[in-house]
């Protein structure tokens, strides 16, 4: 007999695919489309992740960390990946071994990754990141085009692509996002007129690859969206989208209790009559947060059930609702379908306090 732990994620490959393929529908011919697969494939497994999306047709996948993208190359990962942030001038060597693709937008890194290239006789590409209001990584929109200049003819490196992060992408009609597209595009004319090729342009996030045609420029890089999450409720009505991880546990234990007597840490739940309470194997340090407490609830046969008490590390308590049997070892759903009920990230997400993406990658690599 195999052990199998009672807590457990599930991943539809083929979600990701049909996911990807409906993204790719909503560009233009020759559109590239660069998949985002960093924090672990938003927690869904990076290397695993990786293959679904190249496979169905990305022709470019981008990471967050220099370590991500090691990882993928020594799962045998080929094609062209690229960094979405500037490394430390630390990391030049793995880098160039690893065949990564920087993002510059300091020239203390572009001379560091220059000098090194150019000294084994190699030409890296990088791309340039130009910061049009997020304020939060790139050269300023007002002086991409000198800097980009001045890293024109410097050895070792080759400016492949220009790009810019939105900040209000999800929000249609926005006046900041406006107000981005602008800068950017007025930041690439003017490396133009110095005389700089910005190659690969590229701005589109999930919400701008789906909302925002006019921003899909040479590139799209949608992230979250891969993974069957739409970014915002406007986008739901705009491509279909699959759900690709279902999180699943078998009931641990099952008792009864009587009035009165509380439930987990802090005896924040207590049974207004006898009740019968259930134990889910996992907790927060698999990614089902502690703010969701007394809030969230599951599945168990096709019905649901509120969680109680406070959510431990490793374990959480559901109520059992009356006329439900429940047995040990029976499956919960904690997101995902079960019968005629579905529960998603989404609605997770909100009991937690967060959004999507923060509950996507906390799910611990223990499930």
């Amino acid at each position: 007999m195999t052990y199998q732990r009672y807590a457990r994620a599930e991943i539809d490959v083929s979600a990701v695919a049909h996911n990807v393929r409906a993204l790719k529908g909503l560009t233009r011919r020759g559109t590239l489309f660069c998949g985002v697969v960093k924090a672990d494939g938003y927690g869904h497994g990076a290397v695993e992740m990786a293959r679904a999306v190249q496979n169905a047709g990305a022709e470019r996948l981008a990471v967050a960390t220099v370590e991500e993208g090691v990882e993928l190359r020594k799962a045998g990962i080929a094609g062209t990946l690229q960094l979405l942030s500037e490394p430390p001038a630390s990391a030049v060597d793995l880098i160039l071994e690893h065949r990564l693709i920087p993002t510059v937008c300091t020239r203390q890194f572009a001379v560091a990754l220059g000098r090194r290239a150019a000294g084994i006789q190699r030409e890296v590409r990088y791309h340039l990141k130009i910061d049009t209001g997020m304020n939060r990584i790139g050269v300023p929109a007002e002086h991409a085009a000198k800097f980009a200049a001045g890293l024109k003819d410097f050895p070792g490196i080759e400016l492949e692509g220009t790009f810019t992060h939105f900040a209000t992408a999800d929000v249609p009609g926005d006046w900041d996002f406006e107000s981005q597209t602008t800068q950017f595009n007025d930041a690439l004319a003017e490396m133009r007129t110095e005389g700089v090729d910005p190659g690969i342009v590229h701005a589109a996030n999930s919400p701008a690859t789906i909302l925002h045609p006019e921003v899909h420029y040479d590139m799209v890089r949608p992230g979250l969206s891969l993974y069957g999450f739409h970014p915002s409720p406007e986008t739901a009505t705009r491509v279909d989208l699959r759900a690709v991880r279902s999180v699943k546990a078998q009931v641990s234990y099952v008792k009864r209790i009587g009035m009165g007597e509380g439930v987990s840490y802090g005896l924040t739940w207590r049974a207004a009559a006898p009740t019968t309470v259930a134990t889910l194997p996992l907790g927060y340090a698999d990614g089902i947060h502690r703010a969701a407490s007394n809030s969230m609830e599951v599945l168990i046969g096709g019905k649901r059930c509120r969680q109680i008490g406070r959510i431990c590390m490793d374990q959480f308590v559901v109520e059992v609702p009356r006329g439900v049997e429940v047995s040990l070892g029976d499956e919960a759903v904690i997101v995902g379908t079960q019968g005629d009920e579905t529960i998603t990230t989404e609605e997770f997400a909100e009991h937690a306090g967060t959004i999507n993406y923060e509950i996507s990658c906390g799910f611990g690599m223990r499930l």
